[in-house]
């Protein structure tokens, strides 16, 4: 599994110009079954989405791809873990 943790590195009027893009590529991730969750930071400072996968290389080359990062105007930080346990209803994660 994997979280990926998106900061905006520029304004963001400048994020939200790209906010219909970042979304095709969340709805993408989501159909494949890539993504679990996703959601903004509180403040508004980026995003974080927690992935399913063990290909680390497969997920940084699909993060490059959000428009958010592809523009610049973010960037993301991959961190890799093994879900060990989990809350009912959850299994399924692990």
């Amino acid at each position: 599994m994997f979280v990926l943790i998106l900061s905006y590195v520029k304004p963001v009027e400048e994020v939200d110009a790209h906010m219909r893009d970042h979304m095709r590529w969340l709805n993408e991730g989501y159909a494949d079954g890539r993504f679990v969750v996703s959601g903004r930071q509180v403040p508004r400072t980026g995003g974080v989405i927690l992935a399913r996968g063990d290909d680390r290389e497969e997920i940084e080359a699909f993060a490059a791809q959000d428009p958010f990062v592809a523009s610049g105007v973010a960037t993301v930080q991959v961190i890799q873990f093994r879900a060990s346990q989990t809350a009912d209803g959850f299994e399924a994660l692990e």
